[in-house]
């Protein structure tokens, strides 16, 4: 099952199921989240509570996306209550770069980087017999719900900013219960789109290479993510041609962990278990434009699709002024 949120014609907030073009609004649920809250109490899985409740006039998906009414697939009304998070050196990549990756972190461990030192614990101990915990992936965060832009949405980097790229990824939705229980509301295409040139000056300004935009979406996948996951990452210039184009994969068959892993890192901190709370959580790619060394423009569009995951993301890359803050003493 595919889920969307958007909104009507009116302005009012609806989630919907997504089958091709059909959006079948579910009724007495303004959101995922309300539709996820409601599938706990009740004990319900939320394919199943939407199923039972959807009814009324459907709407055409292509409109909502022409008309702007598409939201993203989850969010919080207090976007402070949103968590945007992620992992790295997670993936395993494609036959090829997955021999070369081999040959990278073969030999003396001394000798490796940090990242390929990281890379290696994660093959070697990412994935556990079920009932244990693996190795820690690497980890970082992202924003809160502020920096989430919807298919269609632009997004936007400040100036100060040495790159814009994407980074197609897969990321976990999850809803935290009234008694501080994570649960997994399903699954989105992402774009967690980052500045890789800040990011290669020094491994240690990874962190600001993250406090950017993502995307997300258009539909959330209910249920198991696929063994195996394969679309394709696009940029496409600003006169509608395709300027680059790769496949990439996910899925845990082409990962080094586990899903359950890396949620078992994620949500073993206190802090991510406040209940009522939202997490959008990147699971990681291999799979960049600019490791080809293409430099995205601002009105470029990233395209990034998936047959799983039903319609393409697609987002636009604009520049927005910063605006620089001068403390002042109280």
């Amino acid at each position: 099952m595919l889920l969307i949120q958007y909104t009507t014609t009116a302005s009012a907030r609806r989630v919907g199921i997504l089958n091709d073009d059909t959006v079948t609004p579910i009724q007495g649920f303004a959101s995922t989240l309300e539709l996820a809250r409601a599938a706990i109490a009740r004990g319900h899985g939320l394919a199943a509570l939407a199923d039972a409740s959807a009814g009324g006039d459907a709407d055409s998906y292509e409109a909502i996306v022409a008309e702007g009414r598409l939201l993203a697939p989850i969010d919080h009304p207090d976007a402070a209550h949103c968590y945007v998070t992620g992992t790295g050196l997670t993936h395993l990549g494609s036959a090829d770069t997955r021999d070369a990756m081999h040959k990278k972190i073969g030999g003396d461990v001394e000798s490796l980087s940090d990242s390929m030192k990281m890379f290696r614990m994660g093959v070697e101990g990412g994935k556990p017999e079920a009932g244990s915990a693996g190795v820690q992936p690497e980890w970082f965060y992202k924003g809160d719900g502020t920096i989430v832009r919807a298919g269609g949405q632009a997004l936007e980097m400040p100036d100060f900013s040495l790159d814009g790229g994407e980074e197609p990824e897969i990321a976990g939705l999850y809803v935290i219960g009234e008694d501080g229980q994570p649960w997994r509301a399903g699954f989105a295409l992402g774009n967690e789109f980052s500045d890789h040139v800040t990011e290669r000056q020094n491994y240690l300004y990874l962190a600001h290479s993250k406090l950017r935009n993502c995307g997300l979406g258009p539909a959330l996948l209910v249920g198991e993510l696929p063994e195996h996951v394969a679309g394709v990452s696009r940029i496409i210039g600003a006169d509608g041609q395709v300027r680059w184009e790769k496949a990439f994969v996910s899925g845990e068959r082409n990962m080094s962990h586990t899903i359950a892993n890396l949620e078992h890192h994620h949500f073993k901190y206190g802090l991510f278990k406040r209940p009522g709370d939202v997490h959008i959580h990147f699971f990681g790619t291999a799979t960049l434009s600019f490791a080809d060394s293409v430099q995205v423009r601002a009105g470029e569009t990233f395209e990034i699709a998936s047959p799983q995951f039903g319609p393409a993301l697609r987002n636009t890359l604009a520049v927005h002024d910063t605006q620089f803050a001068k403390v002042k003493t109280l």
